[in-house]
């Protein structure tokens, strides 16, 4: 009995310790192989060669996180879809507004799709870099400076940047 109890407390101790360590694990995979279109968090080096021999249609997400309910916000992008030359800069924007009668704070996280394209799309500049302050029923344009590497495998003509927004007020201290 005492020899199964300690195999049961062992299991149970390993399967925290699994879970735990899933997170990371599942972001080092992801940026290993380039999957589930996660890109980087910090501004990438400019990309200064551009490939005038083709184009890619790039297509604008802006979606808002169950946090962060219809009513109590909008989130848009400028631009829904344009074309650039891999290597070209796109200086865009999103529009975000904070509908409620409280200071939030929001943070939006980037998804490419394929996700193969995600280490070929070198943001600049964007909003998705840190938090983002709204005071009550304030909205802004937010930033948006990216290119696409001309590496990107010549079989991908179309890439969908997509990103989702989050309330993080509760992260930040907030009420």
């Amino acid at each position: 009995m005492q020899r199964h109890l300690t195999i049961l407390v062992a299991v149970v101790i390993g399967m925290f310790a699994f879970c735990f360590a899933l997170v990371p694990l599942y972001n080092v995979f992801c940026k290993v192989t380039g999957l589930n279109g996660k890109t980087e968090s910090t501004p990438q080096a400019i990309v200064t060669e551009i490939d005038k021999s083709r184009t890619i249609t790039v297509e604008l997400l802006a979606t808002l996180n169950e946090s962060l309910p219809d009513k109590a916000g909008e989130f848009s992008t400028k631009t829904k879809k344009f074309t650039l030359h891999p290597g070209e800069y796109i200086h865009t924007s999103y529009w975000v507004k904070n509908s409620t009668n409280q200071a939030k704070v929001v943070q939006a996280i980037p998804s490419v799709s394929p996700g193969l394209a995600a280490r070929h799309v070198k943001k600049i500049e964007c909003f998705c870099f840190i938090h983002q302050p709204l005071d009550a029923n304030e909205g802004k344009e937010m930033p948006l400076v990216f290119t696409v590497d001309p590496a990107l495998p010549k079989n991908i003509s179309t890439l969908t940047l997509a990103y989702t927004l989050f309330d993080v007020t509760q992260n930040e201290g907030g009420a």
